[in-house]
């Protein structure tokens, strides 16, 4: 299903187009741009004095721009703003970047003529996609330089993601082979392609996917650590979940409760007395994923405000004739939801860690074989997976600092207070992918620790789960090359396949 431009945009949209959805350019949002573009134009052809149009940017605001020298600006500001560095964004992650920003100028408060829009549009369609380093941006006034970036191709410079990871390409050239032609930037057009908070928002909002989708996959691997280690489900029982109602909470203790019903294993000992409690990392674990999800619900809500939002500067109100310059492009609403999930997703991890940590040693895994390995001395087994968990978590721990709590002043001043909103959202990216690692070595262990409980089964659930990993990874026998084990899993995790095979059999995982 295409995309349409200046419609109402949802964060599963953003994900979309992302993958490569198509994108269209619907008849009532080219009207808006019209009427807009119509305003600054008059506004230029009057004389009248409009912050990016006929003056300069930041701190120059006060220096008055003849309208014949408005072209010459526009291009100005994109080529001295495109100063990001560090390595691009994902190809998924600037796709994002570059419909979000050609949404917010479809929204028609910016001021842009409608060709700007269509070679977006048609860059998105036929995969021309700009190399945006991706460090350098403060977040105010939005993210200038990762923005300009994104620009460059389109006025004929700059480079553009290669078919192979890590190349890059000449955007003349792409251009060229695409039958794509660079514009010539007029009034307003170049500040209204780098002032925004598209950046932190594609990252952002690419990272929450993920999140909401490790949240489940935990909630399945977890189900197969507490049968492996004996656990029990009896601290799942909803009439304990809803003395305490949180809404994530909730729904992964119901997860939990789905996944080990009928369960061998923990019929095989329920009676027995042989533990009073578990650990808090097996009878914690919806205390623990639901508060994650609870921060990826404060996100999405958020971001989906901010994915329709004119975040431009100055703003153009066609309705009024009028151009108003406001703060809309300051990224703090995002910055501080990245933070909130970066921080709330190292506990995923950490959790994940221990719960592993569990299963590998002999005196708190009740009967398992020293880290998991039959013949354990000559065999080393899990040991080191643990240690790359532990690793990733120490590492997601440095990460987690808000970024949203620093300011740097800028432009001799005037932009004297940022967010760093594209730093958070960078932050929770990273913290995300190192979770999807860990909680993919806790899936090698927990299947690993089924194994060894044989002859017991494990729930259906869990058992498909189990089932999934072992047609891509063996058993361990004894000691062997982990890394294409541990890729393998990773893979399982990172794209939903482990969720996937327990709903199959027992429903849907909220």
């Amino acid at each position: 299903m295409p995309v349409g431009l200046g419609e109402p945009l949802t964060l599963e949209d953003v994900v979309a187009v992302a993958r490569g959805a198509h994108v269209t350019f619907p008849e009532a949002s080219r009207d808006r741009v019209r009427a807009a573009r119509a305003v600054i134009e008059r506004a230029v052809e009057s004389g009248r004095t409009i912050y990016g149009v006929t003056t300069g940017f930041g701190a120059l605001a006060d220096t008055r721009i003849e309208p014949a020298q408005a072209g010459e600006l526009q291009r100005g500001i994109v080529l001295s703003h495109a100063t990001s560095v560090g390595r691009p964004l994902s190809r998924e992650e600037t796709r994002a970047m570059l419909l979000l920003r050609a949404h917010v100028l479809a929204l028609g408060h910016s001021g842009v003529r409608e060709q700007l829009v269509e070679l977006m549009v048609e860059m998105l369609n036929r995969d021309v996609v700009p190399a945006v380093p991706q460090q350098g941006s403060l977040g105010a006034s939005g993210d200038l330089a990762p923005l300009a970036s994104l620009a460059l191709p389109m006025i004929g410079y700059g480079s553009v993601l290669g078919s192979a990871p890590g190349v890059t390409e000449p955007a003349a050239d792409a251009f060229a082979l695409a039958g794509l032609a660079p514009i010539s930037l007029e009034a307003k057009e170049g500040l209204a392609l780098v002032n925004g908070t598209q950046g932190m928002l594609a990252v952002g909002a690419l990272a929450l996917d993920r999140v909401e989708r490790l949240c489940r996959t935990a909630d399945v691997v977890a189900a197969m650590t507490i049968e492996a280690a004996l656990g029990t489900d009896a601290p799942f029982d909803e009439r304990l979940q809803l003395l305490r109602p949180h809404p994530g909470q909730m729904v992964s203790a119901a997860n939990l409760r789905l996944l080990l019903a009928g369960s061998p294993i923990l019929a095989s000992h329920r009676e027995s007395s042989h533990l009073v409690q578990d650990a808090y990392s097996l009878r914690c674990a919806p205390q623990v994923h639901g508060a994650v999800r609870d921060a990826a619900a404060s996100a999405r809500g958020v971001l989906a405000i901010e994915v329709n939002a004119v975040s431009d500067n100055p703003i153009v109100l066609p309705d009024d004739d009028a151009v108003r310059s406001g703060g809309n492009f300051h990224g703090m609403p995002v910055a501080v939801v990245m933070d909130a999930l970066a921080l709330a997703t190292v506990g995923l991890g950490s959790i994940s860690d221990r719960r592993l940590y569990r299963l590998l040693d002999e005196k708190k895994s009740n009967g398992l074989p020293p880290f998991l390995v039959h013949g354990s001395g000559l065999n080393s087994g899990f040991m080191l997976v643990q240690y790359t968990a532990a690793s990733l978590v120490s590492e997601s721990k440095s990460l987690a600092h808000p970024a949203s709590v620093d300011s740097i002043p800028s432009s001799a001043g005037q932009e004297d207070h940022v967010s760093m909103g594209m730093t958070s959202a960078r932050h929770a990216r990273e913290i995300v992918a190192n979770a999807e690692v860990v909680l993919a070595l806790e899936a090698l262990g927990a299947a690993q620790a089924l194994d060894l409980r044989s002859p017991l089964e494990p729930g259906i659930a869990t058992r498909a789960a189990k089932d999934t990993l072992r047609a891509r990874v063996p058993f361990v026998e004894h000691d062997r090359e982990m890394g294409p084990d541990i890729d393998a899993a990773v893979t399982l995790v990172r794209e939903g396949i482990l969720v996937d095979a327990a709903s199959e059999v027992v429903g849907s995982l909220q």
